[in-house]
């Protein structure tokens, strides 16, 4: 309860307490392990505690797994694998729970080629489960290879049809092949990704398609991250249409660019949002493409802008911009979360501004930052081609989307402000990790989601190589 609701600092502090008078409880350290790796990305405690559990039972299999993982999550991903390695020799009998175990560590860490190779190898002989199975459709959908990602995951369900994880990985691989219709129904079986999972509008019934909406309030509240609002929330006038009452809920930084965007809707911030009555659904704003029977590309709203910046605003900006153009917005990274798994998937998305600069520059453009988080620090440390910073009188998105209407092109990698500009009709381009998200698709050059985009794929782990690509394309476009 205590990490659900943010207070992680007390949580480490009540598992590091009890462990300590605790230590030959090598059960309560292995579960303090997972607390904490679940939570954050302090692999040196995490390893501590499971020292301690190896130290009370030298052959566990699994708490031997979780250590070699911490390696690989935290870069050795050489000493992991030899760890891994030994498990496999000293105990034949756990092939396939150790098979399972390195194959899911690589594919966190960015290795789907290597975890695809072991997968393999271990099923020609070896036991057949759902989670390998599981993970071999993984890895070939992160190897942009999803058609034929699909039928492994429908072995695993076929072993495991009520897995969630594994329904789920599937649903986004059917998205990423393409096959929207059937992606989508599966898609909204998932299980929720929310924060606070006692919200009361959790318990309204879920919107589905073909619920009558006419003269009904519907609540839609966010999920997932704000890219994920600021891509779906543009099917919110389906709803509209049909004569419904909508009332969205998002995180506050998006409440005034809603607001602005549709002046049809009540827009409230989240965190101050109480319990009130007269509601007949809610939804959450991902599963808007299933409830409006976006089935194909072609069903895909082409509206462009569906957002908008404040005029004000967007004077103000311009007022403090420098008058050189064309202006180019630049974002290197993601927003830095804390759970070990979204540390991991940060990494494979995000690049430096030494990286992203040394790439660009110089360049005959003024070059403007969009960059938020802690990654905007890196500025301090660039000493290249200019580069100008509004962000510290940024308040909310609906600030930065006039920052964007100044712009003439945004460069980013795959976060929430490459949405905004998608949104807002800006020219966009995109630096895709390898590993490329569902909503890109396995290959091409352009989105039908944002049709101002232009996507750069990597087609490595490292981002060198596109980030050259991208350089020489800025170049020729100037």
């Amino acid at each position: 309860m205590l990490a659900a609701q943010g207070q992680l600092v007390e949580v480490f502090r009540l598992v590091l307490e009890m462990t300590s008078l605790r230590m030959d409880d090598w059960q309560l350290s292995l579960a303090g392990a997972t607390v904490i790796l679940r939570y954050s990305s302090n692999y040196d405690i995490v390893e501590t505690l499971l020292r301690n559990v190896l130290r009370c039972e030298p052959d566990n299999v699994a708490a031997q797994a979780f250590l070699a993982h911490i390696r690989v999550a935290s870069g050795d991903v050489v000493g992991g694998c030899a760890l891994f390695s030994d498990m496999m020799q000293r105990y034949p009998a756990e092939h396939a729970n150790i098979c399972e175990y390195i194959s899911m560590s690589l594919l966190e860490a960015g290795y789907p080629a290597e975890a695809l190779k072991i997968l393999l190898s271990h099923l020609q002989s070896g036991n057949m489960t759902a989670a390998l199975l599981n993970n071999v459709g993984c890895a070939l959908e992160r190897l942009n290879r999803s058609p034929e990602a699909l039928p492994w995951y429908e072995k695993a369900l076929a072993l495991a049809p009520s897995s969630p994880a594994i329904s789920f990985g599937y649903s986004c691989t059917l998205l990423k092949a393409g096959r929207l219709g059937e992606g989508w129904e599966v898609y909204c079986k998932r299980d929720l990704i929310v924060s606070d999972k006692s919200a009361w509008f959790l318990s309204l019934p879920r919107l589905r398609p073909g619920d009558d909406v006419s003269g009904r309030k519907v609540l839609l509240f966010d999920e997932q991250g704000l890219g994920d609002t600021i891509q779906f929330i543009r099917l919110v006038p389906y709803l509209l249409e049909r004569g419904a009452e909508i009332t969205v809920v998002v995180p506050g930084t998006l409440v005034r660019l809603l607001t602005l965007s549709f002046p049809g809707v009540s827009v409230r911030n989240k965190e101050s949002f109480g319990r009130e009555d007269g509601y007949s659904f809610a939804a959450p704003i991902p599963d808007l493409p299933y409830i409006a029977g976006v089935m194909s590309v072609r069903d895909i709203p082409d509206g462009i802008p569906y957002l908008r910046a404040d005029d004000r605003d967007v004077a103000r900006f311009a007022s403090r911009l420098p008058g050189q153009r064309p202006r180019v917005g630049l974002v290197w990274a993601g927003d830095r979360r804390t759970q070990s798994e979204h540390v991991l998937a940060d990494k494979r998305r995000s690049v430096t501004l030494a990286d992203m600069g040394s790439a660009l520059t110089p360049v005959e453009a003024t070059l403007v930052s969009l960059q938020f988080g802690p990654p905007r620090a890196e500025i301090e440390a660039w000493h290249g081609q200019a580069l100008f910073d509004p962000m510290g009188d940024v308040r909310d998105m609906a600030d930065t989307a006039a920052i964007v209407k100044n712009l003439d092109l945004v460069i980013s990698v795959d976060t929430a402000p490459l949405h905004l500009a998608g949104a807002l009709g800006c020219p966009v381009w995109l630096v895709s990790r390898w590993d490329a998200c569902w909503r890109w698709g396995d290959e091409g050059r352009s989105s039908p989601w944002y049709p101002n985009m232009r996507v750069f794929r990597a087609k490595e782990r490292s981002f060198t190589a596109v980030l050259q690509e991208v350089g020489l394309a800025l170049r020729n476009w100037l």
